[in-house]
């Protein structure tokens, strides 16, 4: 076996390399794609290079392993900052923005407003009075935070 292993060359790794990527194109989601790009280094690298099989092998575990944590790092981060952005499934980030008509007058303090097919508590700095068209500013808890339209 150790026989086998010796006789590895740079060919061998780059055919390993383009194996991985043609399997990373059947959808493995970029499982392999970094051990490819890894194999392919580690191919270029041996055609410059003369390393022992267990040089080759550990060569090869390293750059998968960094640049699989590099990937990582790179999409967690990202991934972070599209969830603070989504809105999906938080219905009270998604009424900011939207308008509606009173249908009765709405206090200083608290009063209920209806927003498509729910009623929904809502306040407003200034009083507004039945038949105004209010524009949802911000939400806080529960209670939407209108201002006439303009």
């Amino acid at each position: 076996m150790i026989a086998l292993l010796e006789q590895v060359n740079f060919w061998h790794w780059i055919a390993f390399g383009l194996v991985l990527l043609l399997l990373e194109l059947l959808g493995t989601a970029g499982y392999l794609l970094w051990l490819g790009l890894s194999a392919l280094l580690v191919g270029a690298i041996l055609s410059v290079i003369p390393m022992s099989w267990s040089l080759q092998w550990l060569t090869f575990a390293v750059f998968s392993l960094f640049s699989t944590w590099l990937w990582w790092r790179y999409q967690h981060q990202k991934d972070r900052v599209d969830d603070q952005a989504r809105t999906l499934n938080q219905r009270t980030e998604q009424v900011i923005g939207q308008t509606c008509v009173l249908d009765q007058p709405l206090p200083v303090s608290q009063g209920r407003i209806r927003l498509g097919d729910t009623s929904w508590l809502a306040k407003t700095d200034k009083p507004l009075e039945a038949g105004t068209l209010v524009e949802v500013v911000a939400v806080e808890g529960i209670t939407l935070v209108v201002q006439a339209k303009q």
